[in-house]
């Protein structure tokens, strides 16, 4: 590590778009003490920190943006609109936005990019980004403008 002292490297990831969660990130090398420092502080700003390991997506990500690309995909495949796939999620689920809503507010281009390191790390095939994902990250459209 770079500053010389790699068991004090612990990351900080705020997650999601409501800004209430925090992942303090460890290495494989971060010494507890440290870690639960940066929890510490995390708690003293009002967020609630979650412990997790230097990886592609931390957690939040790693399971919202192969979600959001199952979503890209229902709608390219003709399986429902994005307006019935959003209403599906926000109803049934009980979900504050569905996945259209939520792929506008991140914005395609960070979608894409996640998703590509997901996939470069875990090498899992059905995490190969949508087409029309990476046509409107390329465009820098969103899907409230299809």
């Amino acid at each position: 590590a770079a500053s010389g002292r790699p068991a004090d490297v612990v990351g900080l990831h705020l997650a999601g778009t409501g800004g209430a969660v925090a992942e303090v990130v460890r290495t494989v090398v971060s010494a507890p003490p440290a870690v639960a420092t940066v929890a510490e502080v995390a708690a003293s700003a009002g967020l609630t920190a979650v412990v997790c390991a230097d990886r592609a997506g931390f957690v939040v990500d790693a399971l919202l943006v192969p979600y959001l690309n199952d979503a890209v995909t229902m709608l390219e495949t003709g399986y429902a609109s994005a307006a019935d796939v959003d209403t599906a999620m926000r109803l049934g689920c009980r979900l504050p936005a569905g996945p259209f809503e939520l792929l506008d507010t991140l914005g395609a281009e960070a979608t894409l990019a996640t998703l590509e390191r997901l996939q470069a790390e875990v090498g899992e095939p059905g995490l190969a980004p949508s087409p029309l994902l990476r046509q409107l990250a390329t465009a820098g459209l969103r899907f409230a403008d299809l």
